[in-house]
């Protein structure tokens, strides 16, 4: 059986999402067109892409808004697998959070109040368990991160236009 090909508007409404969650990120994120260890020690390039990172290589530019995009992309289509018919502006603050942290925010009920809040459709409390999400492990230790702090912020604040 062939899989039936995604409808206009759903494709319109992913690709709406991932340009808002790009948008979120890309200030977050910086940019480096050389390959570094972000504070967890995850190679890295460009502005936050962790896939095929090639140490030592120079990222063109417009490769590494190919990378942004094809990974953000990547990050709204698991949201939208996770947690199908979400609003647009809680799509795009998700994916920016997938594409940061992994699929476990949106997608794992069994380790995620956020998932479990946005299978249930308590949108509003999904949105504000993102503040808890601020943590990683530097030098074997979990803490606080300003830039992740700041970032979950502003995926609050658009996640939550998609509640009014």
């Amino acid at each position: 059986m062939t899989p039936r090909p995604e409808s206009p508007d759903k494709s319109r409404r992913i690709a709406l999402a991932a340009a808002v969650a790009a948008a979120l990120a890309m200030p977050a994120e910086g940019l480096r067109q050389y390959a570094y260890r972000d504070p967890p020690g995850v190679l890295t390039v460009c502005y936050g892409s962790t896939t095929d990172v090639v140490p030592g290589r120079r990222y063109s530019l417009a490769e590494c808004r190919q990378r942004l995009d094809a990974d953000m992309l990547a990050a709204v289509t698991t949201v939208d697998r996770c947690a199908p018919g979400l609003p647009d502006p809680v799509l795009a603050a998700f994916g920016d959070a997938v594409y940061n942290l992994g699929p476990t925010i949106a997608c794992d009920i069994n380790n995620s109040t956020a998932a479990r809040m946005l299978k249930a459709g308590n949108v509003a409390g999904a949105c504000d368990q993102l503040l808890r999400w601020t943590k990683a492990k530097v030098g074997g230790v979990l803490v606080d991160l300003p830039g992740l702090v700041k970032r979950r912020r502003a995926e609050r604040e658009v996640c939550l236009k998609g509640v009014m």
